[in-house]
């Protein structure tokens, strides 16, 4: 059969559709631009709807960002900006074109045209066009074809290679490292710090500031826009919520402490703490920081202050800032013995069958890496908990210190040592934003020298089932050493580029940030 013949771009399925001929080659056409190109379909995986994506810092600018497709992570590519033409924003016209040749990438096209065969005698060389546009990126013209003049027929394998030269190498290279995934084991200067000083989590509930152990905190999540209510039950259960197939009991921390009622906000989080064996949520009015605190600083509530039995969850007072801010510890051992607590676990309990069992062994935290989640502008982030020194506040002003690293914003002190402190939008070449209240600072021990990096906001502490991290796409040398694992969480719709912190400064500015420390 000689002649060309045209069929649907694509099946109900989203797959395209096969054009019926013989001795042709398939070709799907598309525009992009005022030109109209082909590809031919062997590559061709599916041709989607523009999806929405998530922004990938240390990307090549071509790069729209990383989409979720049917749970694998697919990164989106303008084909307009590859080929020097004006933006345009997609449209209900657009359509990504995902073409695998070594890993899935998809094309942003105006349109998709058809799926034509065409002999092979009938494609031309570009000789006849050099100087008119790249003809390096070109296999062909294809003329008369479709109502088209002309059609070019571009070459992705050079495209990508221009664009993502280092996608291959690094895929090899990096792919077994980042599947691995494991978090780093403490430092010895971590295990010796552990036994002088407290790492603790600090929020507020009716404006007084209050602590817990970071070893008993599982995680820190929002407030669910559901809350299963118990009847019956004391004033402190709120409800039961469920929390990756498991029912998890709320208690607020404000009727435990007989202090004024207020709505749940944006800021508003569940703590969830694990008492007795079991996991509780409790409900604060928002999460502060992460704290280092020496030992020293830490006194016992004095006797005539202590409560007993029922309402003994306050065991130890910090003394920050020269005393001027105290901070409470609350001991879960001892909400574990309080009534509410108890009552809610019962209640939990009584609602949960034997194949909780399973679910709970399951979704323990072997199977599990907890994660701080932070805010760049719309994207989150994470990285591991055990890598996180501690997270403060931003100081109203940071001492600039000559000669210092381009890299760094400034030095704060911090309980009497000098810590650098890196914006961490800059280091990952995102426009800087003004200071405000919701930044913080998280402090990292990289290769033995303390580092502080500014986030836009700290979201809460997350339990990631290791089933959903994968190898992120590799799209540069540097993305895909700092930002090389991600975690697709399918269900919530969300997407966390995790961060290895050892790669976020290099050896000359490790060199520099330590020299500020002396």
């Amino acid at each position: 059969m000689n002649s060309e013949t045209t069929v649907d771009e694509t099946g109900a399925d989203g797959t395209v559709a096969a054009a019926q001929t013989t001795d042709t080659r398939q070709y799907v056409t598309f525009v992009a631009g005022d030109e109209v190109f082909a590809v031919e379909m062997a590559p061709v995986q599916e041709i989607i709807r523009v999806p929405d994506v998530v922004r990938v810092p240390l990307s090549p600018p071509t790069l729209n960002g990383l989409a979720n497709l049917r749970g694998k992570v697919l990164p989106i590519v303008s084909l307009r900006r590859a080929l020097g033409f004006a933006e345009r924003a997609a449209d209900d016209s657009s359509r990504a074109v995902v073409i695998d040749i070594g890993q899935p990438l998809g094309f942003v096209v105006d349109r998709v045209a058809s799926v034509v065969g065409v002999e092979a005698s009938k494609i031309e060389g570009v000789e006849g066009i050099r100087g008119t546009v790249n003809t390096e990126l070109l296999t062909g013209l294809i003329k008369d074809i479709g109502g088209h003049a002309m059609v070019m027929v571009l070459n992705f394998e050079k495209l990508i290679a221009q664009e993502f030269a280092q996608i291959a190498a690094i895929s090899r290279s990096q792919g077994n490292v980042a599947a691995q995934g494991q978090v780093k084991k403490a430092s010895d200067d971590d295990l010796h710090a552990s036994d002088t000083e407290l790492h603790l989590v600090s929020f507020d509930v009716a404006g007084q500031e209050y602590a817990i152990a970071i070893e008993d905190v599982q995680e820190i999540v929002q407030i669910p826009e559901q809350i299963v209510q118990v009847p019956h039950a004391q004033s402190h259960v709120l409800g039961v919520m469920t929390l990756r197939n498991r029912l998890l009991p709320l208690v607020a921390l404000r009727r435990m402490f007989a202090l004024a009622e207020q709505d749940a906000n944006e800021q508003s989080r569940i703590v969830v703490v694990a008492i007795g064996g079991a996991s509780v949520g409790i409900v604060v009015d928002n999460v502060n920081e992460v704290l280092r605190v020496a030992k020293r600083d830490v006194e016992a509530m004095p006797t005539m202050l202590a409560r007993e039995g029922d309402m003994a969850d306050i065991t130890d007072i910090c003394r920050l800032d020269k005393g001027q801010r105290l901070v409470s510890i609350i001991s879960t051992d001892n909400l574990f013995r309080h009534s509410a607590i108890k009552e809610a676990l019962t209640t939990v309990s009584a609602n949960t069958d034997s194949t909780t069992e399973s679910t709970a062994s399951h979704d323990g935290l072997g199977d599990d890496e907890q994660v701080v989640v932070f805010r760049l502008g719309a994207e989150e982030f994470g990285v591991p908990i055990d890598s996180v020194q501690e997270i403060v506040r931003v100081p109203e002003t940071l001492t600039h210190v000559p000669k210092a690293p381009a890299s760094v914003e400034g030095v704060i002190n911090l309980r009497g040592s000098v810590l650098p402190v890196v914006d961490l939008r800059r280091r990952l070449g995102l426009d800087t934003i003004a200071r405000n209240d919701g930044q913080r600072i998280v402090v990292f021990l990289i290769r033995g020298v303390r580092t502080g990096f500014i986030v836009d906001a700290v979201a809460e502490v997350l339990k990631v089932p290791r089933s959903a991290i994968e190898p992120s796409p590799s799209l540069s040398a540097e993305q895909a050493t700092l930002l090389a694992r991600m975690a697709n969480l399918e269900k919530q719709k969300r997407m966390l580029q995790l961060i290895d912190p050892a790669h976020l400064l290099g050896d000359g500015e490790l060199s520099g940030m330590a020299s500020l420390t002396v």
